[in-house]
């Protein structure tokens, strides 16, 4: 019953939050200076651990204001060349530089009226970050190659990992372009600061990818909820997401598979999962073939053709529980 409370709480937070799934104190701060924040046109600057969820939060500061039903724009700093940032973000005329052979409308234009997102904001080029400070401040640009101003009416929500304050100092970003961002800083949690979200989600993305592949799993066993919840996650909710969708693809039965590596400090390797998990088929198999009997003549070890300590010993690091296995609860 408590899991089912869990699970309907989650879901009417994914359908209020577009996606954003959780129920931890830490996520409901943020989702309070969400709402607080998204009436107004106020920029803000989302900061935070690669894989928070930043994205989702933008798209929630926008969906909450009076530009929803307005473009939302995305531009990630870091995946822009910097010869080509500023094209990019302001667009350029025909001819104003080599293999410019059509006018290109920017992404700012695009947003008129609406939301961009300037993700990685940190990794901009030093010589754009002036142009956009003026952008901000006069709702004004140029096309790169035209003389002529163009107004813009956008709502500015930008987003970084990296440390601004600590760039500044280095002079690698720029003091004014910082302080005008900073206008309202959202701290986005790391997935290790809000342990109770990662049951919810890793429900939310099992049922997600089995539906995506066609496949019935129709749970998360409570022992992997716990070794879940004991992991470091480096890489956050994107690294938990991507654990989840290869546990899904190795899973046959009706109950979500996962096999993590034994340490827990680090980022999870996928080729040691997929190992870990070919491992853990063979012994499950034959654990079903001796319906559940490790020692013996005929138990699993003598078939695996390894001592019993040693298969015990796999069957605990890998969460197997010979009884579930003879019960069929888990491995069916």
């Amino acid at each position: 019953m408590n899991q089912e409370f869990c699970l309907e709480k989650y879901i009417r937070s994914e359908a209020n939050f577009g996606g954003i799934v959780g129920r931890s104190s830490a996520l409901r701060q943020v989702l309070r200076l969400v709402e607080m924040v998204a009436a107004s046109d106020a920029t803000v600057l989302l900061l935070g651990e690669t894989g928070t969820g930043k994205e989702l939060i933008a798209r929630a500061i926008h969906e909450r204001s009076r530009r929803q039903k307005e473009a939302f724009l995305t531009l990630n700093c870091a995946a822009i060349p910097s010869s080509l940032f500023e094209s990019e973000l302001f667009g350029h005329e025909r001819g104003a530089f080599t293999g410019a052979y059509m006018q290109k409308v920017g992404r700012l234009e695009l947003a008129d009226r609406g939301t961009m997102f300037l993700d990685e904001v940190g990794d901009m080029p030093l010589e754009v970050q002036p142009k956009l400070l003026r952008t901000l401040q006069e709702r004004a640009y140029e096309r790169v190659g035209s003389s002529r101003t163009k107004k813009v009416d956008v709502r500015l929500v930008a987003a970084t990992n990296r440390d601004l304050e600590e760039m500044m100092a280095e002079r690698q970003f720029r003091s004014d372009l910082y302080y005008r961002l900073n206008v309202f800083p959202i701290r986005i949690p790391p997935l290790r600061e809000r342990r109770e979200d990662i049951s919810l989600l890793a429900q939310h993305f099992t049922q997600k990818y089995a539906r995506m592949m066609g496949k019935r799993v129709d749970g998360v066993p409570a022992t992997t909820i716990q070794k879940l919840e004991r992991w470091s996650w480096p890489g956050n909710v994107r690294e938990l997401e991507n654990l989840v969708e290869r546990s899904v693809i190795l899973t046959n039965g009706n109950t979500l598979a996962v096999s993590l590596p034994e340490k827990g400090n680090g980022a999870i390797d996928a080729a040691e999962v997929v190992g870990n998990f070919e491992e853990q088929e063979r012994i499950v198999s034959t654990l079903k073939q001796t319906k559940g009997r490790v020692s013996g003549p005929n138990g699993a070890a003598s078939r695996l053709g390894v001592k019993r300590s040693t298969l015990l010993d796999r069957m605990k690091k890998l969460g197997i529980d010979a009884r579930e296995v003879r019960s069929d609860f888990m491995y069916s």
